[in-house]
């Protein structure tokens, strides 16, 4: 649904308008029934003209008288000054829609908001791209109020302030976001990466596109509205098991319909293409003109995107809409994994071994193991160092949930590769295993090892 929005209070900043009500309110009875207003002067006040009109050619931005407000015929009766008249026996008023008029109240009120729009009253824009936005704020998360078709023309109304738009590439998009009005009246924010700006006086104003009533698909708009991961997220939120390092990559699908650039983004493969519109297919697919892109909405929540990659063969990829954001998992996964390692240090925070050495261990997750010799090079690396740092980023499969309480690694500073334990407390101390590459599976434990190195730590006494 398309939202009005008033322009009675733009601000540079771009936080938002005042709804129209206001704006009329002050200067406008309004009484159920009647199919006009007037006033017992013969004049309601006046307005800012915000689209030019075509008879009289009157541009944007200029201060007219209002006489009747018709809501049956959804026009204004506005007066026309002397110099836009041919001969005294021309007409002294004319109509224009609801939504090209902005009534404001007193003359002078009325030239204060013109000065608003003042630097952009003559700006008018042409779309370039098949669906872009038009959002309810200037950020590309904002909630979409329009789509616009492509070589629909739009009023700019104010260059304003906003969060910057970021193409499929993850950098920020040349442009900035502009205030705007479509031909209807709907009024929002777009970006300009998209636009084709050009000067516009007045009389007739050529729009290619034909009928500008925008196409209706809510299942598109509902695609374009919801973030698409990459399918291995949904597994990592359905074991429970999260790979932190994949997180924040944030692997994923990205329309891209600020910019007219799709972006797929998995491991392996950062592939852009660059399309003039979204066609509806039908069957809940739609195309990426200008590409070989097309996707599938699945499910409420999986998407298939096929492509044709450079070698020429179709690719098929599938993506998830998740109920929580990767970077709230990310952020509920570190809580768990600090709350893992407060454990292990409180049952500490110092184990020492006869045969190992000491492990003492420090509240912001690093180590020092002194005394480790007997384990290097089998376990530890002959070069690594005897700090580093705990991170609790492993999992037990079933059957080591029956041994074990849990495991971490150990990245020891000067080395690459981790080192990684399964672990047990007891009433004495602290019990690790050794668990080396052939035992795990990704981020899960699934086995001991076939000689398995096990280690014994007693709590020390501070």
């Amino acid at each position: 649904m398309s939202s009005r929005l008033s322009p009675v209070a733009l601000r540079r900043t771009g936080k938002g308008f005042p709804p129209l009500w206001y704006i009329s309110a002050c200067s406008t009875i309004v009484f159920a029934g009647l199919s006009f207003l007037t006033t017992c002067s013969g004049r309601l006040g006046w307005g800012v003209l915000l689209w030019s009109s075509e008879e009289p050619a009157i541009f944007s931005g200029t201060v007219l008288p209002v006489y009747i407000r018709s809501n049956i015929n959804k026009v204004w009766v506005l007066g026309i000054p002397d110099e836009y008249r041919n001969g005294k026996d021309s007409p002294d008023k004319f109509e224009v829609p609801l939504s090209h008029f902005e009534l404001v109240g007193s003359k002078k009120k009325a030239e204060a908001r013109a000065e608003i729009i003042g630097d952009y009253r003559r700006t008018y824009a042409e779309n370039l791209q098949d669906g872009l936005p038009i959002r309810s704020g200037p950020d590309n998360s904002a909630q979409r109020v329009y789509r616009l078709k492509i070589a629909e023309i739009i009023k700019v109304l104010a260059k304003v302030e906003g969060n910057p738009a970021v193409g499929a590439s993850g950098d920020p998009l040349p442009g900035d976001w502009y205030a705007v009005m479509t031909d209807d009246g709907t009024m929002g924010y777009c970006f300009s990466y998209r636009l084709r700006f050009f000067e516009h006086n007045a009389g007739p104003l050529v729009v290619e596109a034909g009928d500008q009533e925008t196409d209706k698909d809510p299942e598109l708009d509902r695609v374009l509205a919801l973030t698409w991961s990459a399918e291995s997220y949904g597994a990592m939120v359905n074991s429970g098991r999260f790979d932190m390092e994949d997180l924040s990559r944030h692997w994923g699908f990205f329309p891209g319909q600020d910019a007219g650039i799709a972006r797929i983004y998995v491991s392996g493969l950062d592939q852009t293409f660059s399309y003039t519109g979204i066609r509806t297919l039908g069957n809940r697919t739609w195309r990426f003109e200008g590409t070989s892109l097309q996707m599938n909405l699945r499910s409420d929540t999986t998407l298939v995107v096929q492509f044709t990659d450079g070698g020429g063969a179709l690719r098929t990829l599938v993506f998830v809409a998740l109920a929580t954001a990767p970077d709230d998992l990310i952020v509920q996964e570190s809580a768990r994994r600090e709350e893992l390692f407060r454990s292990l240090y409180e049952q500490g925070p110092v184990f020492t071994s006869s045969n190992y050495g000491t492990l003492a261990l420090s509240p912001d997750g690093s180590f020092n193991w002194t005394g480790n010799r007997l384990l290097i090079p089998q376990v530890i690396p002959a070069n690594a160092r005897q700090n580093g740092s705990i991170i609790m980023n492993l999992y037990l499969a079933t059957a080591m949930l029956q041994r074990y309480e849990g495991a971490f690694s150990m990245q020891f500073d000067g080395i690459a590769a981790p080192v990684r334990f399964m672990y047990l407390f007891d009433t004495q101390g602290l019990r690790i295993e050794y668990t080396p590459e052939t035992s795990m599976d990704g981020n899960l434990v699934v086995r001991r090892a076939s000689s398995p190195i096990v280690i014994y730590f007693y709590r020390a006494n501070l």
